[in-house]
């Protein structure tokens, strides 16, 4: 007689045609624990991050919530012992008290593979070929090792290196950084402005994926002791996609970082980046002035390099010269000629505006005032014909001025030339999806009826004149990966030049007095901006105050 194959319980019942999630909620009943349903709950990426991927698959199990110190736990099998004391023993360093739920075994399998399956898998399996191809060239004598780029473009590296770059795409993620650690590999996405641990590696296949980028970016693969920068281009999913890498060296090894940029995405809207109403109007009637200087201010990473290229679409048409000087070129605009400085070669922003002044433009754009020569030959370009178009690292909109001033622009000169000053931070959006009310506290309330007080009598509404009850925030879904939040939009200000603005300036006004004089006029600060588009349920009053506290 054969030995029959040992089954559990719900193999047994699934042969008699009892619905999986039905047996689950029962099972869920007689031991006391609630059920959960998977398939319409979102994983918060904050808990998925508390255990490992191989003990989350071998028992079966997946952390789908943290609610302050608790995290909440989906176990396919709860009675099974191992299983607990496997989540237990997961949790404890971090010392944070779990709650288990029940939950199908597929339910389980398919969020451990949306949540850290396919990248994990895909990356461990070249991991394995990549340890396995270790050992075999350990064996080799020296004379007889391959060529080592060639190596790399035949093992798994490339294959490992490929997959993160993938995720990162899908990820939506804007940044990768590659990060070597005494014992590990770390690797983190860059989404919606925020940093999150997506994969840690063994340290050993550190040196074989910094190599492959080094290929891919056309760099030095034995030099590991200076800082280098290059770029390379993939496509994937019908997009093209410009990387421009980094190399740091650190004291474990070399430091990557990679920013990705979508060389197909078209320009967005002035709307859709965040000027509304009254900023979009200045916005469009300083650009269509013939000549002088618009400028957009900001730190690095709030979306500068985006608007200008939102006013150079708003802009381009078959009658117009418009060239750029970039570094790098980030976006491509059909229509628009291009330059990126190459400052080893002598090609800065400096020699290249000479140059292009050479090229009878109509329009030009500068990446960046960055020194005296650059903003002189800005200057001298606004003041003979042509529309410039640039941006500085300034906290807000005049304090573009007493940079400029700083320079040693002539005030008298800059307040001819000046049409309109920009200035923005990002901050990200509400998921649209899962966006819900919530109270808010007595502070708060208080908080924000001061901000609402001082916007001005222009952009006051029925709407805007009391703070409200509650504010809105996501509750986390599927659609926005369990944060709440999606995408990023920036909250702005807009101080177009006035006549008494430009006599402020001749006189080299300070700059309380510039922001004075901008405040009279009804332009609203990006701290206002924000509270409005809080009030909208568009982001979050405590981001719009923490990008903001400076103001």
């Amino acid at each position: 007689m054969a030995e029959r194959t040992p089954q559990s319980v719900e193999d047994v019942l699934s042969d008699r045609f009892v619905p999986e999630e039905q047996f689950a909620r029962a099972k869920g009943v007689v031991l006391g624990i609630p059920y959960v349903d998977l398939r319409r709950t979102a994983i918060q990426p904050d808990a998925v991050k508390e255990i490992s991927f191989e003990a989350a698959r071998t028992y079966s199990f997946i952390p789908f919530a943290k609610d302050g110190n608790v995290l909440h736990v989906a176990l396919a099998q709860p009675e099974n012992f191992q299983a607990l004391e496997a989540v237990k023993f997961l949790t404890k360093k971090s010392g944070i008290s779990t709650q288990i739920h029940i939950a199908t075994v597929s339910a389980v399998e398919e969020a451990l593979s949306k949540s850290l399956g396919g990248l994990h898998a895909e990356v461990a399996t070249a991991i394995q070929e990549f340890s396995a191809e270790v050992e075999q060239a350990g064996g080799m004598k020296k004379g007889e090792e391959r060529d080592l780029e060639r190596i790399l473009e035949e093992a798994p590296a490339t294959k490992a290196v490929a997959v993160v770059i993938r995720y990162a795409i899908e990820g939506r993620a804007s940044d990768i950084h590659i990060e070597p650690e005494p014992d590990n590999l770390r690797i983190r996405f860059r989404v919606d402005g925020a940093l999150h641990t997506s994969l840690v590696l063994p340290l050993k296949v550190h040196s074989a994926i910094v190599s492959r980028i080094k290929i891919l970016s056309n760099l030095k693969i034995d030099e590991q002791r200076l800082p280098q920068d290059g770029r390379f281009s993939t496509t994937t999913g019908g997009h093209e996609y410009d990387f421009r890498v980094s190399m740091m060296p650190t004291a474990v090894g070399e430091k990557v970082a990679l920013r990705i940029l979508d060389k197909s995405q078209g320009a967005a809207a002035f709307e859709t980046l965040g000027y509304t109403g009254r900023r979009k109007e200045d916005l469009v009637t300083a650009l269509a002035r013939p000549h002088g200087l618009f400028l957009i201010t900001g730190p690095t990473g709030s979306g500068k390099s985006t608007t200008l290229f939102s006013a150079l679409d708003h802009l381009n048409t078959p009658d117009v010269n418009i060239v750029t000087l970039e570094d790098p070129v980030e976006y491509h605009v059909p229509g628009v000629n291009q330059t990126q400085v190459n400052p080893d070669i002598g090609l800065s922003f400096a020699s290249g505006l000479r140059s292009i002044l050479r090229q009878d433009p109509d329009i030009i754009m500068v990446g960046e005032i960055r020194d005296i020569e650059t903003a002189e030959l800005v200057v001298h370009s606004a003041l003979t014909g042509h529309l410039v178009l640039s941006t500085l690292h300034t906290n807000d909109a005049v304090g573009a001025i007493p940079r400029l001033l700083d320079m040693g622009v002539e005030p008298f000169l800059l307040a001819a030339i000046l049409r309109l000053v920009g200035a923005q931070r990002l901050v990200r959006r509400v998921c649209p999806h899962c966006r819900t009310p919530v109270p808010l506290t007595e502070d708060v309330r208080g908080v924000l009826d001061a901000e609402l007080r001082s916007i001005p009598d222009t952009e006051k509404t029925d709407d805007n004149l009391r703070a409200p009850k509650t504010l809105f925030q996501g509750k986390g879904c599927t659609e926005c990966g369990g944060t709440g939040v999606s995408g990023r939009v920036a909250i702005v200000e807009v101080v177009p030049t006035m006549e008494e603005f430009r006599a402020a300036l001749v006189k080299r006004a300070s700059h309380d007095e510039l922001r004075k004089l901008a405040t009279a006029a009804g332009n609203m600060t990006m701290r206002q901006d924000g509270v409005l588009k809080a009030l909208a349920g568009e982001v979050l009053l405590e981001e719009v105050l923490g990008v903001t506290s400076e103001d």
